[in-house]
């Protein structure tokens, strides 16, 4: 069974990078390029993985990650994001987030993460 994974970032050639490689790992995938357009598409109870980048124009990933709690969906999220900032890993784990990795994200620590989720 394979698992879905979300992605939500505005550099398209982060979304296209990621799904590759994940897809090369039989993922299911689905990127978007704002938040809005995830809300707008997803269902808060479809099943998967939350991969999301943190600075975006509109919602940011931390606004995201409050409304997907506050959605009621138990979807893990991961969050990416070129921030170099210690506290930021620490903010993420703290708001309830599986993983918090850098950019550029090393592929087999993601697929790691993602599959310890699913376990």
């Amino acid at each position: 069974m394979s698992v879905n994974v979300f992605i939500i970032d505005d550099d398209e050639s982060v979304c296209r990078a990621l799904k590759a490689l994940l897809m090369t790992y039989d993922f299911e995938v689905r990127t978007f390029n704002s938040a809005q357009n995830f809300f707008d598409t997803v269902a808060h109870d479809d099943p998967g993985c939350l991969l999301l980048d943190i600075h975006m124009p509109g919602l940011d990933g931390w606004e995201v990650q409050k409304r997907v709690l506050a959605s009621g969906s138990d979807r893990p999220v991961i969050f990416i994001s070129a921030e170099k900032k210690d506290d930021a890993t620490d903010r993420a784990l703290k708001a309830g987030a599986v993983g918090f990795l850098q950019k550029p994200v090393n592929g087999q620590t993601l697929v790691d993460l993602i599959n310890g989720i699913k376990d």
